[in-house]
């Protein structure tokens, strides 16, 4: 028996007694009767095609190659990571240097089940010395196999280099003390198995995807002519950097005969030009190259992990993975996954377990920063997503829709953006982009959807991130247009942002053209508050360009239709009248002082003296006193609206500086000049960094600046 400490963990002992008639052996041992061939080799990495270049892995080949130096021994170095990510290239590759460079025996066992791995090992056992008396001794049960083949290894009269390639399923190396450590060698385990439980005493070693320069030069290496670094790196990133995906994507384009793409054909038909499904397509790379293992396509090699994960009793983990196949592949919160239910293949109470589950297979990982996530390979998730039965993927959807709902404020307030709301962008528009590709989600789910990014473009926008906000509902109108088309309420409010967005950047034009044509389907659908919604934003945009008479008509419209429908003092309606107010500046200035007292009254009445709507009603009062020529009762509202503001915002938000704008202008009308130039840049350079030097309302305040240092 062997020297070395067996790894595996303490349990009951099985002996099963085997009985094998005639020489030839049967099925059993892998006999005539079983149809079994024998090993090629032992002596040869089983890898299929190997890696032309092994790029990056510098550090972890540096430790690996250390274990194979001279008289170092008796380590078990196991490397995991998610299928695909290069493990088996690693390993392949310090195979070569141990037997080529370091002076050792390299022996290579395929352990991806019990029946490879005892054939792989007894034909250990023979390479180093074991004689065939032994081993049908071991073969028939007469003799521990494990301990046959630890005896030899540790009696080897060279050091060696055994590698466990596939390990998968740790138990097929637990349950027979396959896994030990020896004086005369080092053990390299590949697996897809992360926990720490399953090997005891080991070294783990996580492997991840590549840098982006060398995923590029990965491309390069196995399609040299098909284009540029740069539009190797773009197709890399597209394809998250995972090693099996650049393979793939490399073979194929290194085997096009009659009309050869390019790289960024290639990146362009992943993203689903020319109707090509893009795990297809990279599928197509194994069948270039003469190749077709299941382990190395895109489409199969996570189903390994999922049969396994269904093996232990984990089957909800699948289910999760589906869910999480919804959403995209960048940082996910795990807050999202709170109270996940999907139907009885997913009960609440087992998300922890199935998450775990995942987890240990290496299908997904917990990144660390501000906001716990979670991160699952892109390729991953539209491998799974592709493969959601039609009966499955509406109530997956729904759940994902509710997740997102249950962490997005319905009413998001004003003020710094939550970290949160920025990470679930790409997973909202994510999951849009699925819902419109797949026919079988119906419309109720997609109008859920386009919701659900309505609430986020809200809360983009109210923490001042308007060019997130417009590139998001400008997606969002794109995609879930082409199912409910560009009239449906939901993309018609997606619509209504874009121009509110628009109006914030000071593309006043643009946006007056995306208002104007939102006005006009909701007046043909005869959506009565999306209409004045509309109303308020085509007016906004309106007076900067000097159509206040249009812009005037627009706002009382609005006024008199919520008051109709809403009533005088709903916070919607007051918010208009605010507006109306702010629209007569030069025009009908007592009868606005008359109105504005009224409307202050209304506002803290209803909803209080710091809500909102009555600091705008406020601000909007003070103006008119300034333009009545009243300065001196300007001023205290002007510093009692900017007070506000100032302790509830960051001094760069737009609602803060335009209250010292008002502050300031005030300031100068009643002589204090010092005071009032002192707003005044603070005004310039808040606005030169949140909206830029050449905003119109940055230029705007330069020029008022100017005129108070002249003064």
């Amino acid at each position: 028996m062997g020297q070395g400490r067996v790894y595996q963990a303490s349990g009951d002992q099985h002996i099963i007694e085997h009985h094998h008639h005639g020489p030839g052996g049967g099925p059993a041992d892998g006999g005539a009767d079983g149809g079994w061939s024998g090993l090629d080799s032992v002596r040869w990495p089983s890898v299929g095609r190997a890696p032309t270049v092994l790029r990056d892995r510098t550090e972890l080949m540096e430790r690996l190659r250390a274990g194979v130096a001279p008289g170092a021994a008796g380590q078990v170095y196991v490397l995991h990571g998610l299928g695909g990510c290069g493990k088996t290239a690693v390993a392949y590759t310090l195979f070569q240097h141990a037997t080529s460079q370091a002076g050792r025996v390299g022996l290579w066992v395929n352990a991806s089940d019990t029946a490879s791995l005892r054939t792989g090992m007894l034909a250990v056992a023979a390479d180093r010395g074991a004689g065939d008396g032994e081993l049908t001794a071991a073969r028939s049960g007469l003799r521990a196999a494990a301990d046959l083949v630890w005896d030899h290894l540790d009696r080897s009269d060279h050091p060696w280099l055994l590698v466990l390639d596939n390990a998968d399923d740790p138990a097929v190396l637990r349950d027979g003390g396959w896994l030990r450590t020896s004086p005369r060698g080092t053990v390299l385990v590949t697996t897809r198995q992360a926990a720490r439980h399953w090997w005891p005493g080991a070294e783990l070693l996580q492997l991840g995807v590549l840098p982006k320069a060398d995923a590029a030069r990965v491309l390069c290496d196995l399609a040299p002519e098909a284009g540029t670094l740069e539009e190797a790196e773009a197709v890399a990133e597209r394809l998250g950097r995972l090693p099996l995906a650049l393979t793939l994507a490399g073979g194929f384009l290194a085997h096009q005969v009659i009309d050869p793409w390019t790289m960024a054909q290639y990146g362009a038909n992943l993203d689903g030009g020319e109707g090509v499904d893009p795990i297809d397509l990279l599928d197509q790379g194994a069948l270039a190259a003469g190749g077709g293992d299941s382990r190395h396509l895109v489409s199969s090699t996570w189903q390994f992990s999922l049969n396994a994960l269904t093996s232990q009793g984990l089957p909800e983990s699948v289910t999760l993975l589906r869910l999480l196949s919804c959403w995209a592949g960048d940082p996910l919160p795990l807050s999202l996954l709170t109270g996940a239910e999907v139907g009885a293949g997913l009960p609440a109470r087992r998300v922890e377990a199935a998450l775990r589950g995942l987890l240990d297979q290496s299908l997904t990982e917990v990144v660390a920063g501000g906001v716990r996530s979670l991160r699952t390979h892109s390729v991953v998730l539209d491998s799974v997503w592709r493969r959601i039965p039609a009966e499955l993927c509406e109530e997956l959807v729904t759940v994902a829709v509710r997740q997102l709902m249950a962490v997005l404020p319905e009413a998001p307030q004003r003020g710094a953006v939550d970290p949160l709301t920025s990470l679930l962008v790409p997973h909202a528009v994510r999951l849009l982009r699925r819902v419109v590709d797949r026919a079988d989600v119906g419309r109720a789910a997609v109008e859920g959807v386009a919701g659900s990014l309505l609430r986020l473009v809200i809360a983009l926008h109210r923490a001042g991130d308007y060019a997130p906000a417009l590139a998001v509902a400008a997606k969002s109108v794109e995609l879930a247009g082409q199912r409910l088309g560009t009239d449906d309420p939901a993309v018609l409010r997606l619509r209504q942002r874009m121009g509110r967005a628009l109006y914030r950047l000071g593309r006043f034009e643009e946006a007056e053209e995306v208002h104007r044509a939102a006005l006009a389907d909701c007046e043909r659908r005869e959506l009565s508050l999306d209409t004045w919604e509309s109303c308020l934003g085509l007016a906004r945009v309106l007076w900067p360009q000097g159509k206040l008479a249009e812009g005037e008509v627009l706002v009382q419209r609005a006024v008199e239709g919520r008051t109709e429908v809403l009533g005088p003092t709903h916070p919607l309606t007051l918010r208009a009248r605010t507006d109306l107010i702010e629209v007569h500046l030069d025009t009908r200035l007592e009868e606005d002082l008359a109105s504005g007292a009224i409307l202050i009254e209304d506002c803290d009445r209803a909803l209080g003296r710091s809500h909102q709507v009555s600091l705008f009603a406020k601000q909007a009062y003070a103006l008119v006193l300034f333009y009545a020529g009243r300065p001196a009762e300007a001023l205290p509202l002007a510093r009692e609206i900017f007070a506000a503001y100032d302790s509830a915002f960051e001094p760069t938000y737009q609602i803060t500086l335009s209250a010292r704008t008002l502050l300031s202008r005030v300031l100068a009308a009643l002589g204090e000049r010092a005071e009032a130039r002192e707003q005044a840049e603070a005004v310039v350079a808040g606005q030169e960094q949140s909206l830029g030097s050449q905003h119109p309302w940055t230029l705007e305040s330069a020029e008022r600046l100017a005129r108070l240092r002249d003064e």
